[in-house]
């Protein structure tokens, strides 16, 4: 390729040259005498394709629940989760002996007992029918194994065959709430599976519901309750929900609370209140999504290569090959100060309310460090590992400089230590989490249902995927 090569006199014009989307009118409006930089640009072309991703790392904040069908394969997409629940530090109930609910023989009982799955925002039709079961768990998830969302609780042993367990049918619009209610800023939509049949323990202890067997053993053992470890490993080990039926609709869990009910007696009047204590699935806490699908509908989407695919969850990721022998070759002595692509995004024709919406947010990192990267729980350095939003006027998304991660690739190879997929970068859609100072402080695979296709693939008939490349050295 020829080089266009170009003088200007400051570095930092250089600087604000390279924040220019047109590298056409690089040159010097200022002039000196001072040190000059040589610059050159060029453009090369990224080969891409898709590839299938059987399962991913599940550590996400949301759990998803449902079974739906997918309008592009046609498969059916199921998604159960486990949790655990989290307890304050050093939480109690209230004195024994205020506790006004009682059995016949004058021990402390619940009123009654439920699970709360709190969504904030679902894929579907609201009104189809479904059904859920909510099993208990045998033993506690562990910290230390990385759950991927092809783990099957079942198979694994963490369900008792003669454990707790309870279904529900359910729509996810409540039509037992008064609309009024629905459409308060208040009301958080949730399904409710109630826990009132009778609950025999791994003791063989038989209690009236589970609610129960839970006060019973918080009054035997205060100690089991003073932080979320002990009441995991000692009380409740948490509970798997399993789409069970009904084909339609996921719900997009934010909260699953275990609720207990109760009567007491104020400290101060002999009136008697209903108590409540909560205990909550919540980001303090495990909780894992598994996903079922068919990866050979999902396997035919890829074989296409016309084009390239992002789709989720656990679906299918757009990988680049990065030509870095090509772009390095003849600039020894220089430096890459940018280098910048974008992916155009081909718009689905199909007018659908049920096609699945296009990612938002993207990471760019090595093929390499694809599970490293979330096990890890790493951040984003823009160095080697950089993000992207949906440019909705554009469609596109675009990385605006990874000249870094080029030159580490470069020194690898120089090094010796290149692997088979060292010059290969995967684009995966993600969720982020930012904290109050807008940082981004967690980034997790989306696990929610997004799909779009980008210009790419071996056979592909727009224009090529261009990356541009501004070099720079010294005179």
């Amino acid at each position: 390729m020829k080089l266009k090569t170009l003088l200007i006199a400051a570095c930092a014009s250089l600087a604000f040259i390279a924040c220019d989307e047109s590298t056409a009118t690089l040159g010097g409006s200022i002039t000196s005498d001072m040190d000059h930089l040589e610059i050159a640009t060029d453009t090369f072309r990224l080969s891409s394709r898709s590839i299938v991703v059987d399962s991913v790392y599940a550590r996400n904040s949301v759990s998803y629940l449902g079974t739906i069908r997918d309008p592009e394969t046609g498969d059916y997409i199921q998604a159960n989760y486990m949790t655990q629940f989290h307890t304050l530090e050093n939480y109690e109930f209230p004195p024994l002996d205020s506790i006004v609910s009682r059995d016949e023989n004058g021990l402390v009982k619940a009123d009654s007992c439920e699970l709360r799955l709190f969504f904030y925002d679902f894929y579907g039709d609201s009104l189809t029918s479904m059904k859920c079961t909510a099993y208990e768990m045998n033993k506690p998830m562990k910290e230390n194994v990385q759950y991927y969302s092809n783990f099957d609780p079942k198979a694994e042993g963490f369900i008792s065959p003669n454990g707790l367990k309870k279904s529900t049918v359910y729509t996810l619009t409540d039509l037992n709430v008064p609309e009024s209610a629905r459409h308060d800023e208040d009301f958080t939509n949730n399904i409710r599976i109630r826990l009132n049949d009778a609950y025999t323990d791994k003791n063989g202890v038989t209690y009236n519901n589970y609610g129960t067997y839970v006060m019973r053993t918080y009054y035997d053992h205060p100690d089991y309750f003073k932080n979320s470890i002990r009441l995991t490993n000692n009380v409740i080990p948490g509970f798997y929900l399993e789409a069970t039926g009904g084909i339609g609709s996921m719900a997009y869990v934010s909260v699953t609370q275990l609720n207990i009910y109760f009567t007491y007696n104020g400290k101060s009047d002999t009136l008697a209140y209903t108590g409540t204590t909560s205990f909550a699935g919540t980001n303090e806490v495990m909780q894992r999504t598994n996903i079922i699908n068919d990866h050979s509908a999902v396997q035919q989407l890829a074989n296409d290569e016309t084009c390239t695919y992002l789709k989720t969850p656990a679906g299918i990721f757009t990988e680049l090959t990065i030509p870095v022998d090509e772009i390095c070759e003849g600039h020894a002595n220089d430096s890459i100060n940018t280098a910048k692509f974008s992916l155009q995004r081909i718009i689905n024709n199909t007018d659908s309310e049920y096609n699945f919406p296009n990612p938002t947010s993207l990471l760019l990192l090595p093929k390499d460090s694809l599970n490293s990267f979330f096990e890890n729980r790493d951040i984003i350095n823009n160095k080697i590992s950089f993000l992207s939003s949906y440019d909705n006027s554009k469609s596109i998304y675009t990385f605006g400089n990874i000249s870094s991660l080029i030159n580490a690739m470069h020194t690898a190879k120089m090094k010796g230590e290149a692997t088979e997929d060292w010059n290969k970068v995967v684009v995966v859609p993600v969720t982020t989490t930012t904290n109050n100072s807008g940082n981004i402080v967690k980034i997790v695979h989306n696990m929610s249902f997004t799909s779009t296709r980008l210009v790419g693939g071996a056979r592909n008939p727009y224009d090529d995927i261009k990356l541009s490349v501004i070099y720079s050295r010294y005179k």
